[in-house]
């Protein structure tokens, strides 16, 4: 089996290292799996930088070829360039490499992969399957007549129609396909999987980085890993963070590692009076965002409520899981806001209500105060974000004999 796998995403960024590497490594696993081509999508510095391939893959097995963007162009006009050069290279790549399917990661990297298929009927799948269009139009990214709005919804009722396997990250979008017409069979549900042994909490880090940080052992740590805008809260994040910082007292200490400019950051801190002693600010490789997570106490999933939010798997909130932290989020977030309540898995605040922001934190702090806390919520992402769930969607969705039909 030959596997064109499709990242939407850069070599570089952190979904691909959190979400595309652990599958990547799944697949070559595989003894029937004789090849993959790992493609990626590089958008400003990296699309003229010289990648190189991470190491720990087999290199008789995995090749590499990024798909590069042009700079310096108006936004919407280069994604609706991207989307018609794009495909033409893939076809290229496909003449060259002969892949049995593609596998696209995410439904934008899906409606490349139709647009494929368009021309030479080269079958795929669409793994991290979600609404996506209709996120981008809810959290105000994308209007109801951008082009990109557009043509996004289409290509994703395309992909329903003819993607060989979908693979949703939450069981409550696997349902909503289902009501759609798409067969139950060629649907698995993956949510975004983790590593929990990889981010399971560590003794030794969570004193170490607290020294490093000048935290106290006795300090109650809050973190937020992620952006600001676009999905997610933006200023209401730090009207939650002060809450946090209110209810914890003198010892609340907040650490967010962020690619988002720090200086913002810090003016937004500043604004709801979150003083700079009390945070810690960076922009942290994936690698030792583990660390940080063992040194905090609880965590922020401040994801901005939408309808479709129903059926997203943030992987933010797998990570914390696993590291043992009860998480923050508002209801509405994919299958996990049910979870959470269900499992004491963290707690859940809505800012429409009034007095939902303190109680939450009060639930927080009582999970907190049971021993071994830790233990029972790094149970959580064995349980819901497993790398075996992925596995067991690739055995149904991918044999070698579906491949030979087609």
């Amino acid at each position: 089996m030959r596997i064109l796998f499709l990242s939407y995403w850069g070599l570089n960024d952190g979904l691909t290292t959190s979400t595309v590497f652990p599958h990547l490594r799944l697949l070559q696993e595989r003894a029937d799996v004789t090849a993959i081509r790992l493609v990626t999508i590089e958008r400003g510095p990296d699309a003229q930088a010289e990648l190189t391939f991470q190491p720990g893959f087999a290199a008789d097995k995995i090749t590499f070829e990024p798909l590069r963007s042009r700079p310096g162009r108006n936004v919407i006009l280069n994604k609706i360039e991207d989307f018609t050069r794009f495909p033409q290279e893939l076809i290229r790549q496909a003449e060259a490499f002969k892949p049995d399917f593609i596998l696209a990661r995410g439904a934008p990297a899906g409606a490349l992969a139709y647009l494929v298929w368009q021309k030479t009927r080269l079958p795929f799948y669409v793994e991290s399957f979600e609404p996506h269009a209709d996120y981008m139009l809810e959290s105000g990214v994308w209007r109801r007549y951008d082009p990109r709005y557009l043509f996004q919804r289409y290509w994703e009722k395309r992909q329903k129609q003819l993607a060989l396997g979908l693979m949703p990250v939450a069981e409550n979008y696997r349902r909503q396909l289902i009501t759609e017409g798409v067969p139950a069979g060629r649907i698995v549900t993956v949510p975004c999987s983790v590593d929990a042994q990889a981010f399971a909490f560590d003794a030794a880090s969570h004193t170490r980085v607290r020294q490093q940080l000048g935290f106290a052992g006795s300090d109650t740590v809050g973190i937020y890993v992620g952006k600001f805008g676009s999905i997610y809260y933006d200023a209401e994040a730090f009207d939650v963070f002060k809450a946090a910082a209110d209810h914890f007292g003198a010892g609340f200490r907040l650490i967010i590692l962020t690619p988002d400019p720090i200086a913002d950051v810090q003016r937004k801190l500043a604004a709801v009076g979150l003083q700079p002693g009390q945070v810690f600010i960076t922009k942290a490789p994936h690698g030792e965002v583990p660390g940080y997570l063992s040194a905090a106490d609880f965590a922020f999933a401040t994801i901005k409520p939408a309808p479709c939010r129903l059926y997203c798997s943030a992987i933010k909130i797998g990570e914390y899981w696993a590291s043992g932290l009860p998480v923050l989020v508002p209801p509405g977030v994919g299958d996990d806001s049910a979870i959470i309540e269900a499992e004491s898995g963290g707690a859940v605040f809505d800012l429409d209500r009034p007095g939902s922001v303190a109680a939450a934190l009060a639930r927080l702090d009582a999970i907190m105060q049971v021993p071994d806390y830790r233990a029972r919520i790094h149970e959580l992402a064995l349980r819901h974000r497993s790398l075996s769930r992925a596995r067991e969607a690739y055995a149904a969705l991918l044999p070698a004999e579906n491949v030979a039909t087609v």
